[in-house]
């Protein structure tokens, strides 16, 4: 009966380890298929683009008071603090991040 009850401890681990195994290569499968549809970029062109977004960021105005909508609050000090803040239009951004990609990449329409 103990060997039995063994052999059978034996097995379940055994087959908990398979499915864990299944489950990983079900992960990187699903990964596979869900890349396979997406244009291939190179680590050049992303390490380009991904300086590009950060001299666009970095070229946008946060001091701006302009750009921002703020929550005044009273804090139980009775100081005024802002409570929230919330940028109004983040087409700035993207204007000033796409103008950078714009400036060094040629963009193909196809037709």
């Amino acid at each position: 009966m103990n060997e039995s009850k063994e052999l059978l401890e034996a097995t379940i681990k055994g087959l908990q380890e398979k499915v864990s195994q299944l489950n990983t290569e079900v992960t990187t499968k699903q990964k596979e298929l869900e890349d396979l549809n997406k244009p291939e970029m190179s680590g050049e062109m992303y390490d380009e683009i991904h300086g590009l977004v950060e001299d666009g960021v970095g070229e946008f105005d946060f001091c701006d008071a302009d750009n921002y909508e703020f929550s005044p609050e009273f804090d139980y000090d009775n100081k005024v603090v802002i409570g929230e803040i919330s940028i109004h239009d983040t087409s700035y951004i993207v204007e000033s991040i796409m103008d950078k990609i714009d400036k060094n990449y040629k963009v193909i329409v196809k037709e």
